[in-house]
């Protein structure tokens, strides 16, 4: 039986109404439809004593709670393994709860069984969000950080015995350079695309994504094979993250696809040598990603259909596609 037209253009207008409603969910737009990130609900950053981090028992150490979807928690997972801070911070996964909305703590930590619970546990303002990555101190518990960005630069002056400094003086105004490039365009960018109101928005988001794109490839040309030359530092921690779910969630989910990665050649080497650093390929969890991105993202998946992909470690290590 054939659905006359105009039943067909009645459920479109009602639907992409209800779209926009939903959108509205997962995070605020402008008056042109480009999507707006929330601004954080951060408290100040604590680094503790050496010797007080030290001087502490396995339970006594500060906990280090990430979700294995996220973006942001997942520069902070990568900082803790790349430095080697696992005899100062626990790590602690917390799982998403897709039908909840919210980050479930199983097992459960002081008996809190949600990320919510460790929050307002922790003396957090009521009107704070719970997100990841957040760092605790077990100790009177109270929370030494929440906020991704300065979570970054307080892990990389985190007492460690990796000689490896990821934010070296001399090359901290090149960090900053690159933050102040690929925060917007790249990390953001992409969530830009995917949460784009209308397709004015969406081309906006998606030049400015590819011309940054297009730009690191020929800054690592020129001056590679890290970011800001002959170091690994914190611009490529804070990039990698969003490289590693390109094919996995982004090109697929969120329309990031006008030209695929290894079209960028030494963007592709480059993700290739992070991804075999020791400790990197750890944190890289392909099925959560799909799951959680796929699996909460209702108004872009309503179907709630999760696609495979191609295995992870043969995508990133192997040669670029001819």
């Amino acid at each position: 039986m054939t659905i006359p037209p105009v039943v067909v253009q009645t459920a479109r207008f009602g639907w992409h109404w209800q779209w926009q409603r939903l959108m509205g969910g997962l995070g605020p737009a402008d008056a042109d439809g480009n999507y707006q990130r929330p601004i954080s609900d951060h408290l100040s950053a604590e680094v503790p004593e050496r010797a007080d981090l030290e001087a502490r028992s396995v339970h006594e150490r500060p906990l280090l709670i990430l979700g294995r979807s996220c973006p942001w928690a997942h520069r902070s997972w990568l900082l803790h393994n790349l430095r080697e801070l696992n005899g100062t911070i626990n790590l602690v996964m917390a799982r998403a709860d897709h039908q909840g909305g919210r980050w479930v703590l199983d097992p459960p930590w002081n008996h809190c069984t949600t990320l919510l619970d460790l929050y307002r546990h922790c003396g957090a303002p009521p009107s704070y969000r719970a997100t990841v990555p957040v760092l605790v101190d077990p100790i009177h518990p109270h929370i030494l950080c929440n906020d991704s960005a300065p979570m970054v630069e307080l892990l990389s002056q985190w007492p460690s015995g990796a000689a490896d400094e990821l934010n070296p003086p001399d090359l901290q105004a090149s960090i900053q350079t690159w933050q102040t490039l690929l925060q917007p365009a790249v990390n953001d960018g992409v969530y830009r695309c995917g949460f784009a109101r209308n397709q004015a928005a969406f081309n906006r988001a998606e030049s400015a994504l590819f011309a940054a794109l297009e730009r690191v490839d020929n800054s690592l040309r020129d001056g590679g094979p890290w970011l800001c030359g002959e170091r690994l530092t914190l611009a490529d921690v804070r990039l990698f993250p969003t490289l590693i779910r390109w094919e996995t969630v982004y090109a697929p989910l969120f329309g990031c696809s006008r030209t695929p990665l290894w079209q960028f050649p030494q963007l592709w080497d480059w993700r290739r040598r992070f991804f075999e650093q020791p400790g990197v390929k750890d944190t890289c969890d392909a099925s959560a990603w799909r799951q959680d991105y796929f699996g909460a993202l209702f108004p872009l998946n309503p179907g709630g259909i999760v696609p495979s992909a191609p295995e992870l470690t043969r995508l990133v290590t192997g040669p670029i596609p001819r």
